[in-house]
């Protein structure tokens, strides 16, 4: 997706700003760190990792200027000065050894090519520096996915979607920890857990299709109608499962470590 509406997703991602949180309170660190934020989004995750650096830096990297901006206007009257923005997508970055830390939440999946995604984030890291992530898993909305690719085959839908293999990478644990150790990575850890996602009504998981998980689709096709539509028959859909409106998200958790030199620190 080239461009994120970031008040809807800042209203809509306590799921993932839960999940993520639970991540960054258990980090090891010092508080005198530098680090980056793969895909910081609206900033709301960036300052709880922020308050656990209180002698640290920050880089908050996004591919939207939306959210960059949110996550700006968000940091700035408590941490201005602390932090940099640089929009450019995370498998395009280009640091040498600036972090000691790369952390990211719900943003890994949404690059599909992962190989050289972990390549540059292991440029990105200082000699012991650590990554440490969660995203969507394999079986990730599953559900939705089968779905959304019914809708996409049908005689109205697939024009837009000919030859489009979708705008996600779901990778199952060991998949990931082999590119992980392709990358140069070393004491690498990868696991999955369910994470079911239970919304409240009919208009609610509207937003949330439109907002968290099918902005990519919809932006491939042009008529107005058309986007209402398939939106609308994906959350009808929703509404009939037993129980209704619950969203069957399984997330990745990954570590891995540069290896450190001889005389190197890293977190814990």
């Amino acid at each position: 997706m080239t461009e994120w509406n970031a008040r809807a997703y800042d209203r809509l991602s306590n799921p993932m700003q839960t999940w993520g949180e639970a991540i960054v309170a258990g980090l090891p660190l010092r508080g005198d760190e530098t680090a980056l934020d793969l895909g910081c989004g609206s900033g709301r995750l960036t300052e709880f990792l922020l308050r656990r650096l209180p002698q640290g830096r920050m880089i908050a990297v996004d591919r939207s200027a939306n959210m960059l901006g949110a996550a700006r206007d968000h940091l700035d009257p408590s941490f201005g000065g602390r932090v940099e923005y640089l929009q450019k997508s995370l498998d395009e970055l280009d640091f040498h050894q600036v972090a000691d830390l790369a952390f990211s939440n719900a943003a890994f999946h949404w690059v599909r090519d992962h190989a050289r995604l972990f390549r540059a984030v292991f440029g990105a890291l200082k000699p012991g520096g650590w990554l440490v992530a969660q995203c969507g898993a394999g079986p990730n909305i599953a559900r939705i996915r089968e779905r959304a690719g019914r809708l996409m085959a049908s005689e109205a839908y697939a024009p837009y979607f000919d030859g489009w293999p979708g705008p996600w990478e779901f990778a199952y644990p060991d998949v990931a920890a082999s590119r992980l150790r392709d990358a140069g990575f070393v004491d690498v850890e990868a696991s999955m857990f369910e994470a079911p996602v239970q919304l409240s009504s009919l208009g609610d998981t509207r937003d949330f299709f439109e907002h968290v998980i099918l902005g990519s689709h919809l932006e491939r096709i042009p008529d107005t109608e058309l986007r209402r539509r398939f939106v609308d028959s994906l959350t009808e859909q929703s509404a009939g499962d037993d129980p209704p409106y619950c969203q069957d998200y399984w997330r990745l958790n990954l570590r891995a470590r540069r290896a450190p030199s001889p005389s190197g620190r890293g977190l814990g």
